[in-house]
Formats: C-alpha cells, structure tokens, sequence
C-alpha cells in the first residue's frame, strides 16, 4: 500500500539557512511513526513543510498520492491532515466548549456530537467545560488540544512535542491516548525529543540529525541504536 504522506528529497530554508538538506520519509498508512531527533535536528521545520506552513524549497511532498508542495495549511486540513503544534496551538482566552466548537466548524458535525468526542476521551475537559483555556493546567491544555484535533476527523495527525513541559504520568497518559487514536485509523507523526514515551506506542520510528533522516527502523532496533544515531554515526 502506498504511504499516506512521503516525503521526497525535501530541502527547506528560512531565509539563505538551509535546515532540511535533502529528506526522504514513508510513513505508511495507519501507523504511529515515532519522529526522534535531538535540538536543531530539523523536526519542526520538517513538520511545517508537511502541514503548509512552509512551503519546500525542492523536493515532493505527497498526502494521499496527491502532491501537495503548494497546497495551504487549510486545504491541507480539508484533505485530511491535522497538526497539533508546539506549544499546543489552543486560544487560551476562549472556554473549553468555544474552542472545541471552533474546531469543529469545518465538518458536518453538530455542537454535541464535538462535544461527545471530546469528552469521551478527556473526561476531565467535561468539568472544565466553561473555563477559559488558558487558565487550565499544562496537561489539561494539551488534552484540549487533542480534542480539537479529534473531532476534525483527521486522517493525518502530526503531533510536535506532545512532552513539553509536562509531567511524565500526563506524558505517558497522553501517548496512550496518541495509540488508541491509531488503532481507530488515524496515522499519527509525533515529534519527540525525548524517545521513551514515543516509542512504547509506535509502529516504526525514524531518526532525524543534522538535517536527514538517518535511521527508519521498528522501535526495538531504533531503541538499540538510539546513542549512536543521536551522535552522528549513521549520517557519516
């Protein structure tokens, strides 16, 4: 089966910086696929090319067989493709309910069926339903942002940092969540710099340094090689 998003000798500047030199990635269809890499290995730079945040400076971008290098971040999310970014991307002056139903203005479904699936999963937004986001705690803040990406009914989830700045049981909680989104048959790319979490629920996982994807292997072997992939070796 052909990947659902590939990646193919992308290159990316900001400016005359070049931060992808030449990207080749697979991610097959209803799999998670674990994104690892240290600081200023171009993760996030690789996931706003994905998301039409930024667009290629060479190379081919495909979501669903289709190329998409010109494609904006809206169509992109028309298609299918729903990004959960660094930072986790909510309006933290608007309530719980006012973000969820924003969320799910471009679909067909109604303020209560949002409300369902959101609430299905995080319980706990339920009891914060007319707090304003922002004042909630990290990890709420993140389970918010997940279930903004949910009820858009995603093919496609990139998650960027799920980790930061949380707690390792909300982490973990998280991820477990991240892998039962995929057993419903949602690809899910999740960028992380901390590898543990990712790779207990991935399918595949890939190495990105300097740059390139160096390694792109099943958890148990990435897991094994992970030091020597972090230091450069396979890239050499």
């Amino acid at each position: 089966m052909a990947p659902i998003l590939e990646l193919q000798d992308v290159h990316a500047s900001y400016g005359r910086i070049e931060v992808l030199h030449g990207v080749d990635l697979a991610v097959p269809r209803g799999a998670v696929v674990a994104l690892l890499g240290p600081n200023g290995a171009g993760k996030t730079t690789l996931m706003k090319v994905c998301s039409g945040r930024l667009r290629a400076a060479s190379g081919h971008v495909h979501l669903g067989g289709s190329h998409v290098n010109d494609a904006a971040p809206d169509a992109l999310a028309r298609a299918g493709l729903c990004t959960i970014p660094e930072g986790r991307g909510i309006f933290p002056n608007l309530t719980v309910a006012e973000n969820l139903r924003l969320s799910g203005l471009a679909g067909r479904a109604s303020a209560a069926e949002i409300y369902e699936t959101a609430f299905t999963r995080f319980p706990r937004l339920a009891e914060r339903y007319d707090q304003l986001a922002g004042s909630m705690s990290g990890g709420e803040q993140q389970m918010l942002a997940m279930a903004r990406a949910l009820v858009t009914d995603p093919a496609v989830l990139l998650v960027d940092e799920l980790s930061m700045g949380l707690a390792p049981l909300i982490v973990r909680q998280l991820y477990d969540v991240l892998g039962q989104i995929a057993e419903r048959g949602v690809t899910v790319v999740a960028v992380e710099q901390f590898a543990d979490m990712a790779l207990r629920v991935a399918d595949f996982a890939a190495v990105m340094t300097h740059g390139r994807i160096v390694a792109f292997d099943e958890p148990e072997v990435i897991r094994r090689d992970l030091a020597a992939l972090y230091l450069g070796g396979a890239a050499a």
